[in-house]
């Protein structure tokens, strides 16, 4: 049985998302990039870059 607060909240929209602790309970990941993926499955290992403003050039 799932427990509120330790394997899933639910978020401002009324959605649930699960926790890390839950992935890691279950014990796989599913590669549908969850944010809590303890596994990081499609989180970018680059830092993210910001875009320049219109009309400014970037460095």
């Amino acid at each position: 049985m799932l427990v509120e607060g330790v394997d899933y909240y639910i978020n401002e929209d009324g959605n649930f998302v699960f926790t890390k602790e839950y992935h890691l309970k279950r014990g796989y990941c599913c590669k549908n990039k969850c944010l809590n993926c303890p596994w990081s499955y499609g989180k970018s290992t680059r830092p993210e870059v910001e875009d320049p403003e219109p009309g400014e050039k970037s460095t």
